[in-house]
């Protein structure tokens, strides 16, 4: 089975993730990647996704998306999106804290085919600040109202439980920053990463998650929930290939395992 055929069967995701680095301005507490200001970046170069990137659309895919790690800590990276969205629409994952007026200007022409995921975990500034450090949340509102004033596609994705009035709240909060249900993403804290130990954590192997093929600077994964970190060390039950390409190489080999393998219905909530 081609790529195209897995995408077009449902057993393989539409979207190529890139890990575009690994370091990060905060130390959030359920992190999958361990990332903090410490971490080492393991950039993957602006060229070498865009080589890979170009052969998306003949493969059968149809989006990007990029994660981290915070990737708007990469000075590069509105180079970045640019030559991506010239290709295909691109999903951003991000914390929302670093969303200056020139970083938003720089992002204006992109907006038609640019999506920025932020996370808010609660309408609560101290529950946001508890697990991703003080004045985050209040950051991280600020900056939503701002990319939504500039006319950018935002989505909010919640991780964590939160009791129906909390939820009622939040949903509320997302409303009024102009952001509908639809764009609202909420996934259960994985145990993968800083959220192995947390109670109530999901598992997350090969069973649980779907495919969606994943690239960092250390390989090709099954899922960008796949290539997480504990106390520094890579998890690699899920890498796929140590190899970074070619695209039609590693998509072949996302399709051949996606195809073979049974999976539940849990879903995590990022496609």
């Amino acid at each position: 089975m081609t790529a195209a055929e897995a995408i077009r069967a449902g057993q393989l995701g539409n979207r190529v993730w890139f890990y575009s680095n690994y370091h990060c301005n905060l130390a959030c507490s359920y992190c999958l990647t361990d990332s903090s200001p410490m971490a080492s970046p393991r950039l993957l170069a602006v060229d070498e996704i865009l080589q890979l990137a170009v052969d998306a659309p003949g493969l059968g895919f149809t989006a990007f998306g990029i994660t981290g790690g915070e990737p708007f800590l990469r000075p590069d990276l509105p180079g970045l999106l640019e030559g991506l969205c010239d290709i295909l629409p691109t999903l951003v994952l991000s914390n929302a804290t670093l969303f200056s007026p020139d970083l938003i200007a720089r992002l204006l022409p992109l907006r038609d085919r640019l999506s920025i995921q932020v996370s808010l975990d609660s309408a609560e500034n101290s529950h946001n600040d508890l697990a991703r450090g003080g004045g985050t949340g209040a950051t991280t509102v600020g900056a939503i109202r701002r990319l939504r004033a500039a006319g950018i596609h935002v989505r909010i994705g919640t991780t964590g439980a939160l009791d129906p009035v909390a939820m009622d709240r939040l949903c509320r909060l997302h409303r009024d920053l102009g952001i509908t249900d639809a764009d609202h993403v909420v996934r259960p804290v994985v145990g993968r990463g800083r959220g192995l130990g947390f109670e109530g954590a999901v598992a997350a192997g090969l069973s649980h998650l779907p495919a969606e093929l994943t690239i960092t600077a250390d390989g090709a994964f099954w899922s960008p929930f796949g290539p997480t970190v504990r106390s520094g060390r890579l998890d690699t039950d899920l890498l796929i290939t140590r190899a970074r390409g070619p695209l039609d190489r590693l998509a072949a080999l996302a399709a051949s395992l996606a195809a073979g393998t049974e999976r539940s219905p849990l879903s995590l909530g990022i496609t």
